[in-house]
């Protein structure tokens, strides 16, 4: 019997140390898969609830539908800020994205190409509230170091724009400040790209007399388009959730004239407290940029499942 009552808590040790076991992976993934429910899906899922009631803050909301939805695309609030998004989408992609792909071509041949990668690279690292501060003070009209310059080489016409004040001139000089802040990452993805693309087929070109745009257009823009394609889906994401640099340099100004989609749902959620637009806008820049989302994640797994 002592014999028989051993082996039954043998069993029963060893079927509990299976199960714990069993579930010692889960117990692992567990804290993040509640981080995800707290702190991101139930956002989701109430910043949707909320869209569809005439939420404002103060009081308990309503349902409406899709009252707030229709509102959107009759308001000319939204349509000038989707447009400036727009904008600021293809700007995105093709400014810093084509910049950096040529200045990667250019940096792989150039003596002391280390130098000037660190100098390119370095903007990158820059908040883009400081990039949007330390240009508001360039473009300033009146002390401005842009206008300053201008007036030293001549063009005394160019000497007292108000670069941030006019639209839609204000929308290109914050372009042009993202531009500069983020031209070094995408260069870093391309130089990366380009020290990766494997000898034979470059050698086989080259010995078979490509050179020039020749060779660049044929040979390395081909080899370089999955690398191509992630910048530019990754810029095309970040141009449509454009915040921090439009508020800084202009807060949306003037009169609402460069907003963008972002800076919109803050003021309608924020200043104006109609919390229910701005939860409306916030699934359509969601859904976008899931949609972008998805065809990066895609290209990715494309790419790996190559290598």
């Amino acid at each position: 019997m002592t014999v028989i009552r051993k082996s039954r808590t043998a069993q029963g040790h060893t079927s509990a140390s299976r199960s714990v076991a069993a579930l010692s992976p889960y117990l692992f993934v567990l804290p993040a898969v509640i981080f995800v429910v707290a702190f991101l899906l139930m956002p989701m899922v109430y910043t949707l609830w909320q869209s569809f009631t005439d939420a404002d803050g103060l009081r308990s909301p309503s349902f409406v539908g899709l009252k707030n939805y229709l509102d959107l695309f009759t308001s000319p609030n939204f349509t000038n800020s989707l447009r400036n998004t727009l904008i600021w989408v293809v700007a995105s992609v093709v400014l810093p994205v084509g910049l950096a792909f040529a200045l990667a071509l250019a940096l792989e041949r150039v003596v002391g190409g280390n130098f000037f990668r660190t100098a390119l690279y370095l903007p990158s690292t820059l908040a883009a509230a400081a990039a949007g501060v330390m240009f508001s003070f360039i473009f300033d009209p009146t002390s401005g170091v842009l206008n300053a310059v201008l007036g030293a080489l001549g063009f005394h016409s160019l000497s007292s724009t108000e670069w941030l004040y006019r639209s839609p001139l204000n929308t290109w000089a914050m372009i042009a400040t993202y531009t500069w802040q983020s031209v070094g990452a995408n260069l870093m993805i391309f130089l990366i790209g380009l020290q990766s693309l494997p000898r034979e087929p470059l050698e086989a070109a080259k010995i078979d007399g490509a050179a020039g745009l020749t060779f660049t257009r044929l040979i390395t823009v081909p080899l370089m388009t999955p690398y191509i394609t992630i910048s530019a889906l990754m810029a095309a994401v970040n141009g449509f959730k454009v915040f921090d640099l439009v508020w800084v340099m202009t807060q949306g100004g003037p009169a609402r004239s460069s907003e963008t989609l972002a800076v919109t749902m803050y003021r309608e959620g924020f200043i104006l407290f109609h919390q229910g637009a701005s939860a409306a806008i916030a699934v359509v820049i969601s859904l976008i940029a899931l949609g972008f989302s998805y065809f990066y994640l895609r290209n990715v797994m494309d790419k790996e499942s190559l290598t």
